[in-house]
């Protein structure tokens, strides 16, 4: 685009749609079937655990740190979980604001169940992550700078009224351009809401957010399951170069193939992260069963993958038993290995090891419980 210019807004922003012909090549399309196969092959997996709060309680965590740790926000997942279900005071300024974020995306989630996308719902998103209500921005002098030189290398547009117009040709696009194939929605919306960047802070997580309701809006999730920013920290080079080549060259094929690649790419390995998740928890069921009889219940093992950071009041709250028996159990299961006990300032707080090492880990594995009394590998 010969006639734009980084330095000065981009209130010239095109209105979606973009041309057709562009947007939905014969090849783009073809990667559309493939994704969608892996969103499918995803849905189907999740379904398989026993208990959907077993997914949701953890691959949301793992959303919300690596979506963080783009915008240079680093916290570690084993804080969210200590954090996660407790108030938040203790924590640092990091861990909330990731935490924020998985709020963000529960509530996110509800809403897009009930009603459609809408600019509300992106605002009350971002007020979510930034703890404070936010609207969109009517101050100017927002400007995306390289990291590396501080060069300029975007200003997005300016003007609270023309931000809303762009605001509202996004919501329409994503809900009247149905003919457009959903998956090439998703990449093309996600473009234009970072290029309108309506926010003084939090777009990108916002933008990311929306990119999983988008997904669950149109049945291709049913829940908020889908780890797409570990594709994003994994290739954040390239996603910031594509984005920018929409901007200056038009070069929507080259953006939209980079979404459709993460969304399969990302689906493949999270239906393995949760065939995994399965593996063990069937495994720790027959390891509990085995060493404690008496005190096993499928129950107790659900806890304990729901709640990796698990505390007496878990098991209290889930009505295993009463808090002197809860504590009973879960030493009981730190002296068969199953639990790590620690301490966090003066409160006791029971870790499940081997599902924590699953869900941080790359490679999908898990090795089995020892048999505390023969040192030998058991096998469930």
């Amino acid at each position: 685009m010969t006639d734009f210019r980084p330095d000065l807004p981009f209130n010239e922003l095109p209105d979606l749609p973009p041309p057709v012909e562009i947007i939905e090549t014969t090849a783009i399309l073809k990667r559309c079937i493939t994704a969608r196969v892996a969103l499918a092959e995803l849905k189907q997996a999740a379904e398989l655990i026993p208990n959907s709060a077993v997914l949701v309680n953890a691959l949301p965590l793992l959303e919300a740190r690596a979506s963080s740790e783009i915008e240079n926000i680093v916290t570690t997942t084993d804080k969210l979980f200590e954090f996660a279900d407790i108030a938040e005071d203790r924590a640092d300024a990091a861990t909330k604001e990731a935490l924020r974020y998985r709020t963000a995306l529960y509530e996110g989630t509800k809403m897009v169940q009930r009603r459609m996308l809408s600019v509300d719902m992106a605002i009350q998103i971002v007020s979510t992550i930034k703890g404070m209500e936010l609207d969109i921005r009517a101050e100017s002098g927002t400007t995306l700078k390289s990291r590396m030189t501080g060069e300029v290398i975007y200003t997005p547009p300016v003007g609270q009224k023309l931000l809303i117009e762009k605001l509202d040709n996004w919501a329409d696009f994503m809900h009247h351009s149905t003919d457009i194939d959903p998956l090439v929605r998703l990449a093309v919306q996600h473009y234009q809401f970072e290029a309108i960047h309506p926010f003084v802070d939090g777009n990108g997580r916002t933008g990311r957010i929306l990119n999983i309701l988008f997904l669950v809006e149109h049945g291709l999730l049913d829940s908020p399951i889908l780890y797409l920013s570990r594709y994003i920290i994994r290739n954040k080079a390239d996603y910031y170069r594509l984005l920018k080549n929409v901007t200056y060259e038009r070069d929507w094929a080259s953006w939209i193939n980079f979404v459709l690649d993460g969304v399969e790419e990302t689906c493949t390995w999270t239906t393995d992260k949760i065939k995994s998740i399965r593996e063990l928890m069937e495994h720790t069921a027959e390891f509990v069963q085995s060493q404690l009889p008496k005190t096993y219940s499928w129950e107790l093992v659900e806890v304990l993958f729901k709640q990796p950071y698990c505390r007496i009041g878990n098991l209290v709250d889930a009505g295993i038993a009463k808090r002197q028996t809860a504590s009973v159990y879960l030493k009981q299961l730190c002296d068969t290995g199953v639990l790590q006990e620690v301490k966090s300032g003066r409160e006791t707080i029971f870790v499940h090891p081997k599902y924590i090492e699953l869900l941080t880990g790359e490679e999908n594995v898990w090795v089995y419980y020892a048999d505390v009394e023969t040192g030998s590998l058991s096998t469930g």
